[in-house]
Formats: C-alpha cells, sequence, structure tokens
C-alpha cells in the first residue's frame, strides 16, 4: 500500500477505512455487509444472496437495473456484489475523477433500493436457475456437498444461494425484514483506495448512506459442533471424471496458527511446485487438476483438496493423497521447500494488493472480520516466523481429525473410498 491506512467512524457507527494511492488514476470503494449465509435459518436459507441481486433492480433515482450498470459502466467502470458465509459486499472500481459517482450509485442501491415485488418474482426464476446450474457442474457440486459434510445440520455447510425449497417460499416480507435487520450503520464497514480525498470523501459520504442507525441486537450465530467419525457421501453421476473433494477441519481467522495453516496448505497444493501436483500428477499421472485450499471462518475452519480423476483411479488418487497428508504428519519440509512456500505465499499477498480494488477489500475485509488491521510488513513478518517445525505439528493437529469426503461420478458403492480414509 503506498500509504498508511486511516480509520474513519461515521455517524451511525459504520466505518471508513481508507488508503491513499494518489499515483493511481483508478478509486476503489468496497462497501461490506456483516453476516451472510451463516445466519440465516433454513426457512430463510438464500435471503442475504437474494437480496443482494435485488439490489442492482433499481432505485427511485435509477429505476432499472440498465440505469445502475449505464451509471459506471458509461464511464468505464465496474459494479458488482458478492454474497459470503460471513459478510455480503458491494463494489465498484473506477477512474478516480468520477469517485463520487462510484460513490453515489452504491449509497444509492444500498439505501434506495425499491425491491420492487415484480423484480421479487423475476428474480427468484433467475436464482432457482442458477441453483440448477450447480447441481450440473460437478465440480461445484462436489464442493457443496464436501461442506455439507464438513458441518453437518449448520448454515456454514448450506449453499449461500439456499436450496429450491427455500428461495421457492421467501416473501417480499421475510426481504424486507432481514434487509431491515442486517443493513445497518453500525454493521457496515467500507473500504476505499487509490487517487482519493479522504475529507472530501467524508462529506460526500454522510447524507448518501441512510440506512438504520441502530444496531439491531442480533447474536451471531452458534459454532458447529465437533465432527465425530470420518464420512464419505458419494452422489452418482454419469460423468467422465470422478469429482472427489476430501478434508479435514481446521482453523478459524482468529486462531494463532491460522498462517501456519496457510503456509501448509501452500506446501501441499498450492501451484505447479507443490507437492501434490508434482506427486499425484505429474508423478503418478492420477490427475489433470488436483489442488488444496484452506476455508477459515470466525470460529472454524478446514483443509480441503479437490481430484479431477479417471473413475478407474479414482481410489488410488485418494490414497495417493492421504499418503501425503500423512508426510506433512511424519517429516518437517525441507528449508528450501518452505522458504519457497514463503516467497510464494508473500508475493500473491503483494499482487493481491497492486490494484486499487484489492487494497479497498483487503483494509474493509480485516476492519469488519478481524476488527483490527495489519500492514502488509506486519503480515510478512508472521509469515516469515512460521517453522517446519510449527508446519508438522499443525498438520499432525488437524490431519489426525475425522476425514470427510464427498464424490461425485459413476460410482454405486462407496466402500473403496471409505477403506481409504478409514471411514
Amino acid at each position: 500500500m503506498a500509504s498508511p491506512h486511516r480509520v474513519h467512524v461515521l455517524s451511525g457507527g459504520a466505518k471508513l477505512v481508507t488508503a491513499s494511492m494518489p499515483e493511481r488514476l483508478s478509486s476503489s470503494i468496497v462497501v461490506m455487509i456483516g453476516g451472510g449465509s451463516r445466519l440465516e435459518d433454513e426457512r430463510l436459507a438464500g435471503v442475504s444472496h437474494f437480496i443482494e441481486h435485488l439490489f442492482f433492480k433499481g432505485t427511485e433515482k435509477r429505476p432499472s437495473s440498465k440505469e445502475i450498470a449505464d451509471a459506471i459502466e458509461g464511464v468505464g467502470g465496474f459494479i458488482n456484489a458478492s454474497t459470503d458465509k460471513e459478510l455480503t459486499a458491494y463494489w465498484t472500481r473506477i477512474s478516480s475523477e468520477h469517485t463520487d459517482l462510484g460513490m453515489d450509485v452504491l449509497f444509492d442501491i444500498l439505501s434506495n433500493s425499491k425491491l420492487d415485488p415484480a423484480d421479487i418474482e423475476r428474480e427468484r426464476t433467475v436464482i432457482l436457475e442458477e441453483l440448477k446450474m450447480y447441481q450440473d457442474q460437478p465440480q461445484d457440486l462436489v464442493q457443496n456437498l464436501f461442506e455439507e459434510l464438513m458441518f453437518p445440520g449448520h448454515p456454514l455447510g448450506r449453499d449461500i444461494a439456499g436450496t429450491q425449497e427455500s428461495v421457492s417460499r421467501i416473501t417480499r416480507d421475510d426481504i424486507l425484514e432481514w434487509a431491515n435487520a442486517m443493513y445497518r450503520m453500525p454493521n457496515v464497514v467500507i473500504g476505499a483506495a487509490g487517487a482519493i480525498d479522504e475529507a472530501q470523501m467524508v462529506e460526500f459520504m454522510r447524507p448518501r448512506l441512510t440506512l438504520p442507525a441502530e444496531a439491531n441486537g442480533s447474536i451471531p450465530g452458534l459454532a458447529p459442533a465437533p465432527l465425530e467419525s470420518a464420512r464419505v457421501l458419494v452422489r452418482r453421476r454419469r460423468t467422465e471424471q470422478a469429482h472427489i473433494c476430501l478434508g479435514v477441519r481446521a482453523y478459524s481467522y482468529f486462531h494463532p496458527d491460522r498462517y501456519t495453516i496457510d503456509l501448509l496448505n501452500t506446501v501441499l497444493g498450492e501451484g505447479m511446485s507443490s507437492r501434490l501436483f508434482l506427486n499425484i500428477r505429474e508423478r503418478l499421472g492420477l490427475a489433470y487438476d488436483v489442488h488444496s485450499f484452506t476455508q477459515k471462518h470466525r470460529d472454524s475452519g478446514y483443509l480441503g483438496i479437490y481430484l479431477g480423476v479417471d473413475p478407474k483411479k479414482a481410489e488410488e488418487a485418494v490414497r495417493a493423497v492421504i499418503t501425503e497428508l500423512r508426510m506433512l504428519c511424519d517429516h518437517e519440509v525441507l528449508a528450501d521447500e518452505l522458504g519457497r512456500a514463503k516467497e510464494f505465499t508473500k508475493g500473491r499477498l503483494r499482487l493481491e494488493l497492486e490494484t486499487t480494488n484489492g487494497v479497498a477489500s483487503w483494509l474493509g475485509y480485516q476492519e469488519l472480520l478481524l476488527g483490527e488491521i495489519k500492514t502488509i510488513e506486519e503480515e510478512v513478518a508472521l509469515i516469515d516466523a512460521v517453522t517446519a517445525a510449527d508446519i508438522k505439528r499443525v498438520a499432525g493437529e488437524i490431519v489426525s481429525g475425522p476425514i470427510q469426503m464427498a464424490v461425485v461420478g459413476p460410482f454405486a458403492r462407496d466402500a473403496g473410498f471409505r477403506t481409504a480414509i478409514g471411514a
């Protein structure tokens, strides 16, 4: 980041976090709302995602989605949004001379969306088609099934978009009630970066972000229960490949070993120099796509591995993955391998912060979910502090937990997969 960030507390309790980058030609504004799909009960599953779609359908000032898009795209900018398990984000990236326009559009849709009944019914059909699309894409389907196993009976294990049943029955009153509960000033963090005038930005926001100022008194969702045993879930599909996700529970984004597990993940399955790529793909020739990934939430998380493999070699590939996991538990990574993993992680972090949108998102995420903002130098120091012994210790802690595995492919039985993971 070009200069230190600053935190401004706005009237009503919202926070604006800014980073001035005067050498840039663009500015980015990211508005984050605390609370995503993990706060929804089964009846309202998908309501946060539903609202995110609806906020682009029209306001009094810009009555249609076309007028909202034209306002930003007409000057070459970008506008979009996303819903996650623990937050919903709305963002725009725009040339710096049009920063005021970008803020005006974002705050207009957040404060003044019509939520017209006709728009709700049209968008309901769109989202139901979106859910069907995920069912037809085995890579997406196996990820959803894996999260169901990882967080059984918990909102963290449910598709962010909800279910066919829940989306079909959500009413306009449900949507209004949920929006009124979640879209409140104390629940808002705005990240802004680029060629910006901070004082002018604060003055511009004040009359335009007109959400309720009082907190709604809601409490965070319950933590997921511990996993008792290894499980396998096979969804039979006539696919050319077997699509497999397997993994173990891991750490939250507050855990002191969160940097260690990120480096463990890099060594295991990030990039073409990772162990999974070199051994499962290059040496054994078992898979085209093989990689690992982590997910962190406020009170839990997981380490996952994805494989796309010939169905005839699926069980062999799973056994090879388990071998790689055990190697991390039994032996410390070599110094040069750890050094590469650290440089990979630090390099990817720096590249993410090359853009104004990356910096604005980085600032907003840390302030909203972590409650404190680390500089890139502080992050780098924490990455560099991780040792090979730390990675071996953390691998031993998490890999000893029950493995969960989801499989999509042409399989009638799961016995071989259960044997492979000890289920």
